[in-house]
């Protein structure tokens, strides 16, 4: 049996990280073709990169207030990604828009993940705005990146209720959890497809 061509992997991150240590430790685990070449921050002092580190990922940050505009801090991602032949990006808590810049050379090669059933409460405070809402449920929702906020194609969504007795701590765990498991699995289902 022939072996799979092997994609090469970008995750874009600007946090924490939980969900990058998700994503490889799960390719990692089911021996998937992927190779995750790179980490793209926007910060420096962040805990994904240490993740990162740990992972033995190389990391690649752009500090966007370095350059006179977002096109080209842009530019300069898409040329480190040109340069290390990357096949498809993840976005795994990044907290910028993806502009036209990046959009034309990935364009259906950007995959999201919004911590809401999308397209209710996107934007950067999913999780809080559902909470404040007071609906019974909210989800995660992994999406395809358009030059919108949180408006492209939806892939996949996971429902997560919200309790009467919840904390907002409490509804973020269940969501944390609920992104930790699904979106390598769908990674892994659009690998299976060939949409990566």
């Amino acid at each position: 049996m022939m072996k799979p061509d092997v994609k090469n992997i970008a995750i874009f991150a600007s946090g924490e990280g939980t969900n990058f240590t998700a994503l490889t430790d799960y390719f990692r685990r089911e021996k998937l073709p992927l190779n995750v070449k790179l980490l793209v921050c926007d910060h420096a002092k962040v805990h994904v990169l240490d993740r990162a580190a740990k992972a033995s990922v190389p990391t690649f940050i752009v500090h966007f207030k370095d350059y006179p505009n977002k096109a080209a801090a842009e530019k300069v991602i898409a040329d480190k990604l040109a340069a290390e032949k990357i096949d498809f990006i993840i976005l795994a808590g990044y907290m910028r828009i993806i502009g036209p810049t990046l959009l034309a050379k990935y364009e259906g090669k950007i995959v999201n993940i919004h911590p809401a059933l999308l397209p209710n409460f996107p934007g950067r405070h999913g999780i809080e705005d559902a909470y404040e809402a007071e609906v019974d449920t909210t989800g995660v929702t992994i999406h395809w990146v358009d030059s919108g906020i949180d408006s492209g194609k939806i892939i996949a969504q996971r429902e997560v209720p919200i309790r009467r007795d919840d904390r907002l701590s409490d509804l973020e765990a269940r969501i944390h959890a609920t992104e930790h498991k699904l979106y390598p699995e769908v990674i892994k289902q659009l690998l299976e497809r060939g949409e990566i």
